[in-house]
């Protein structure tokens, strides 16, 4: 199975760097499926979906061994010395940023990292790393500052998204090479976040194959999302380490670290990763930066419907699972149990066709909302979307 590598904690537990999420919730890492659940949920959240209000990133049962910086662990399958390790990762160090976000409606953390675009800011990183974030706080190593982080936008179907770090200045921007020449055999380097510690780590490997399509899933929702185009290592991704760069053995990015294998034992030293090609990353991130949304991007605040959802029976819509207590959909009379199956003319007939409708709006849009209740019969009303969560 495939997961993304982020960090997550949940209520009534110590937050905890890395390792397992807790079985029930989820969230981060989720896989893109989480997504979708979220999306139910965050569809409410409309960003939920995003926020894989359902699944943890990621988790496989042990936990990751965090390394210091200028001590980065080397695993057998990779042909880099040491120091050249410990070169090509400290070469992309001062242009990481390490992102941590409160999951509001989930009343849980989540951990993730980021790649600096821009001086003034901007920084790079997977959708599932802030969605369904209701704040996202990130540091930047270079300058070791703490700065609030407003997601400029986010393309769900890629998993790329745009944060920008209110106030910032005269920050180290990431070296960037070109994806388009990363051969199979190549030696990598993946730099991040892992266990969530707030500390630069870094897993070296090699490429093991590209242009490869994956199925990342969620567990505890039980949804699922297929990405395309990625690079694949033979390297030890670990939960923190989403939205981090992957970095060749001459100090540049050339991807960005996504998703990982979940059959592999954190910290033994082995496993599969998946990274976005950094052009194809870039291409998104720069559509994001210009304000310019489409059916895959959506900028600024996400549109919140108040509802946690899955995908009803036979493809007839989107359950209704749970409502936010004087959200959009409850005050529009919705409750538990009814079927969601339609957005302002459009059909809806899963979890994630409610969340990519939702994309398509924002915070204020009135929309005009159908569905089925228990007892069978139709429905319809206007709605109000209100602020919610990332993605």
């Amino acid at each position: 199975m495939i997961v993304y590598p982020n960090s997550t904690s949940w209520p009534g537990q110590p937050a905890r760097p890395y390792g397992p999420p807790p079985a029930r919730p989820p969230r981060h890492g989720l896989s893109f499926t989480a997504v979708a659940a979220i999306v139910a949920v965050l569809a409410v959240v409309i960003g939920l979906v995003g926020t894989r209000l359902q699944a943890p990133h990621g988790g496989s049962p042990g936990g990751p061994v965090a390394q210091s910086p200028g001590s980065y662990g080397q695993p057998a399958s990779s042909h880099l010395s040491p120091a050249d390790l410990d070169d090509a990762a400290s070469t992309v160090t001062p242009s990481i940023a390490i992102i941590n976000t409160q999951l509001g409606l989930q009343n849980g953390q989540g951990a993730g990292t980021g790649i600096v675009l821009t001086s003034d800011g901007d920084v790079l990183t997977n959708n599932h790393v802030v969605e369904g974030a209701t704040k996202v706080s990130v540091t930047d190593l270079g300058n070791g500052r703490t700065y609030t982080g407003t997601v400029l936008g986010y393309d769900r179907q890629e998993d790329v998204a745009v944060v920008h770090l209110s106030g910032a200045s005269g920050l180290t921007t990431a070296p960037i090479g070109d994806s388009n020449l990363v051969a199979v055999g190549d030696n990598v380097v993946g730099v991040g976040n892992a266990g969530g510690t707030g500390s630069p780590t870094a897993a070296a490997g090699r490429v093991t194959a590209l242009n490869r399509s994956i199925t990342a899933s969620d567990d505890a929702s039980g949804s699922s999302e297929q990405l395309t185009g990625l690079i694949q290592i033979a390297a030890n991704i670990q939960p923190g380490d989403s939205g981090g760069p992957l970095v060749n053995s001459a100090g540049q990015v050339i991807g960005m670290d996504t998703a990982a294998s979940q059959g592999f034992r954190m910290g033994s030293g082995g496993g599969v990763g998946f990274a976005i090609p950094i052009n194809k990353a870039l291409t998104i991130a720069r559509q994001i930066q210009a304000g310019q949304s489409s059916d895959l991007v959506h900028i600024g605040a996400s549109a919140f419907l108040g509802v946690s959802v899955s995908d009803a029976d036979n493809g007839g819509g989107a359950l209704v699972r749970n409502l936010v207590g004087g959200g959009p959909a409850e005050n529009a009379g919705l409750a538990a149990g009814d079927v969601i199956t339609g957005v302002d003319g459009r059909a809806v007939g899963s979890a994630t066709g409610l969340t990519n409708t939702m994309d398509l709006h924002h915070p204020g849009d009135t929309v005009s909302l159908n569905w089925v209740d228990q007892s069978g019969r139709t429905q319809s009303a206007r709605v109000k979307l209100a602020t919610g969560p990332v993605g």
